[in-house]
């Protein structure tokens, strides 16, 4: 068999972080081929003979790893398997030890949906990558029904826990009363212990043996209720979670409401002292407003966009990090932190904002005070076709005011393709639409000196493109 034939007949594509496909796709022959595929591309690159998997609480993940494992077998590498961890601290573990890995995760997106995402021995895998992986042209033997069990190591869980316990003090959370909603996320087994070991009183809320499909960029009103309601019972004085494969943050302040990402990830770079920002064009523009940086890039949306932009950063700075709308850090250089060095960590992180935040003196309410008054609300439209999205965004990039005069809005001062169609009105508020890079979804977001108006925003914007073609 070939993998770049059988790749392409797999329905399984890469989107804003990996590849991603309905679970029916990822057939043991479609695993095997993108596994394969993988090595073959960066091997002339690098020089290793283990590569390191995991996975996430979705029902279909371990089957995938046993696939992906049996088909790495076939080139004669060693591989380790670390179970259920997040993908963070799988990416850090391989970084480690110099070795590339692959973590089988969805994310965010629904169960029947499940994906892959590679890292090589120095990190996130770029989009050029992408195309290496897909234009492998490798023969490999189809794999039988009767796939290998997977021996665990803690391994990689221990290393994660090490990162953070040993960079903050055994007191820094003491006093602190955290909540940490776990459903079924792949880092739940983590957080608990490692928060009480940094002096916190945790209390776990709502564990799930059913996958549970957080998105931390479009939080459910029935979890943001949740959160009100759990803060209101047990004085928490922060909620934290994260999304399905823990690489995404969700973290609510003494009151029960959840922070948006980029407000998290904007407190977390100046606790950091960062120098240089690459952030994806969705992103609250308080990042700017607040003048906390020398430099700060925009990019598409994605991981590898801004790991990309890292390296023009380097040539020029010293202290250099990104985030995401969604929360997720990525550290893009050593820095020193609590008089400890802290290595990079090129790729998105849960667990770095939400501990630095929680770790400061005043409550995270007061934190947000010094912020620039500016509010982002974002959500999605599920089972909105992907090439609908494109063609929506195609006819209102040509005529904008398709879009503010049904959305009742004054003109338009600005507009941004980067990453869909952003359009900045004349009173500073902001409306953006783009396709989903990993599911059928047109996600919307939204800017404004009010979280109403924002939201009120995303609500009319997602209403009107619904409607649109009806």
């Amino acid at each position: 068999m070939d993998t770049k034939i059988i790749i392409e007949q797999s329905d399984i594509a890469f989107g804003t972080s990996g590849a991603r496909g309905l679970v029916t796709n990822f057939t043991p022959d479609v695993c095997a081929a993108f596994s394969i595929a993988f090595i073959k591309s960066i091997e002339t690159k690098f020089s290793f003979n283990t590569v390191a998997l995991a996975i996430d609480n979705r029902p279909s993940s371990y089957a995938i790893a046993q696939a992906c494992a049996e088909g790495l077998k076939q080139l004669n590498v060693n591989v380790i398997y670390y179970g259920v961890i997040p993908t963070p601290a799988l990416a850090y573990k391989a970084m480690l030890d110099d070795m590339p890995c692959i973590m089988v995760t969805g994310s965010h997106i629904p169960f029947d949906r499940n994906g892959l995402k590679f890292y090589r021995p120095d990190g996130e895998i770029t989009k050029i990558d992408e195309q290496s992986i897909l234009s492998a042209s490798v023969e490999f033997i189809t794999l039988s029904q009767d796939l290998a069990e997977l021996c665990e190591s803690q391994a990689a869980r221990s290393a994660y826990i090490q990162r953070y316990s040993e960079l903050f003090n055994s007191d820094a959370l003491a006093g602190k009363k955290i909540g940490i909603y776990e459903h079924s996320s792949a880092g739940r087994d983590i957080y608990k212990p490692l928060f009480e070991s940094l002096g916190a009183n945790v209390i776990s809320l709502e564990r799930s043996d059913v996958f549970v499909p957080i998105d931390t960029e479009a939080v459910s009103d029935e979890d943001r209720e949740k959160a009100l309601n759990w803060s209101k019972e047990h004085s928490f004085d922060a909620i934290f979670s994260t999304d399905g494969d823990g690489d995404r943050p969700l973290l609510a302040d003494e009151k029960g409401h959840w922070l948006s990402g980029d407000t998290l990830g904007l407190l977390t770079s100046q606790l950091l002292n960062i120098e240089a920002l690459a952030v994806p064009v969705s992103c609250n523009t308080a990042i700017e407003k607040s003048n906390s940086f020398k430099q700060v890039t925009r990019t598409k949306i994605g991981s590898p966009y801004v790991i990309a932009e890292f390296n023009e950063l380097k040539a020029h700075f010293t202290r250099i990090a990104g985030f995401e709308a969604n929360g997720g850090y990525l550290l893009g250089s050593d820095i020193e932190v609590n008089g400890k060095r802290l290595t990079a960590l090129p790729t998105r992180d849960a667990l770095l904002p939400a501990l630095l935040v929680l770790a400061q003196n005043k409550c995270i309410s007061n934190q947000l005070l010094a912020l620039p008054n500016r509010f982002v609300a974002s959500d999605r439209l599920q089972n909105f076709p992907t090439d609908k999205s494109r063609e929506l965004i195609s006819v209102l990039t040509q005529n904008v005011e398709v879009l503010t005069s049904g959305l009742g809005l004054q003109v338009h001062s600005a507009i941004d393709t980067t990453d869909g169609l952003r359009v900045t009105l004349i009173n500073d508020e902001i409306v953006h639409l783009r396709p989903s890079g990993n599911a059928p979804e047109l996600r919307c977001y939204a800017e404004a000196s009010s979280l109403t108006v924002a939201k009120k925003l995303v609500v009319a914007a997602l209403k009107f493109s619904n409607e649109y073609y009806i």
